[in-house]
């Protein structure tokens, strides 16, 4: 069914790794499952921070990082993984939550925009973040679930870098839909791997920017801003 749409409606997408958080909730999940003990260190670290770097590139293999960072949700039945997850959210990523980045969410909250947060991390790890800075809509990668538990596997197309794209314009589509029905567009993010969906909307936001978006924005006259405290 269509859904109504004002037309003067806006819509609000929000990166979240190093935009709305002051850090990276992907990597840091697996620095926290090194730290309680369900991970090997040394090998776990070493390739978390090649991946790290792989996408800091621009050239991350999605589904190589996924096979590995997806594995230990497998292995942990979903009650444990979600109690340990409670644990996550107060010891790593409140701490990331910065007072700027909320009150640009509040902002747009307020205006009535359609507010979605869109992000390239896994929906286990960033569906609590999202509702914490309260953002009812996530689009995020899924990862598989069978019978109750957690696969190790990919559900769908991964939310990255043109995956963005595909994967707002369904959810947009089951809606009843489009990008352009909204009067404006605002996609904040801090990676220049989002360049493929900032490019669509009509007010594209660098947000404490790695240099190749910093450069691409300025080059652009897109805003620049920081959400950092």
């Amino acid at each position: 069914m269509k859904q109504d749409v004002t037309p003067t409606q806006n819509l609000a997408l929000f990166d979240l790794d190093n935009t709305l958080l002051a850090g990276d909730s992907d990597y840091n999940w697996g620095m926290f499952l090194i730290g309680e003990g369900l991970l090997d260190g040394k090998t776990h670290q070493e390739r978390n921070d090649q991946f790290y770097q792989d996408y800091k590139n621009g050239n991350l293999d999605i589904y190589k990082f996924l096979e590995f960072q997806l594995k230990p949700l497998s292995e942990h039945s979903k009650e444990f993984l979600d109690a340990l997850h409670l644990k996550y959210m107060e010891q790593v990523i409140r701490p990331m939550m910065t007072v700027k980045a909320q009150a640009l969410v509040n902002q747009h909250k307020a205006a009535g925009d359609l507010c979605v947060v869109i992000t390239a991390t896994n929906s286990f790890v960033t569906k609590p973040i999202a509702t914490a800075y309260g953002i009812e809509h996530l689009i995020g990668t899924d990862p598989e679930m069978v019978d109750g538990r957690y696969t190790g596997g990919v559900q769908g197309v991964p939310s990255f870098q043109e995956g963005k794209v595909t994967r707002i314009n369904a959810w947009l589509d089951a809606r009843g839909q489009r990008l352009g029905d909204f009067a404006k567009s605002y996609f904040y993010s801090d990676s220049h791997n989002d360049l493929p969906l900032m490019k669509l909307v009509t007010n594209p936001i660098a947000v404490d920017a790695d240099p190749t978006l910093t450069t691409y924005a300025e080059q652009h006259q897109w805003p620049r801003i920081s959400l950092r405290s």
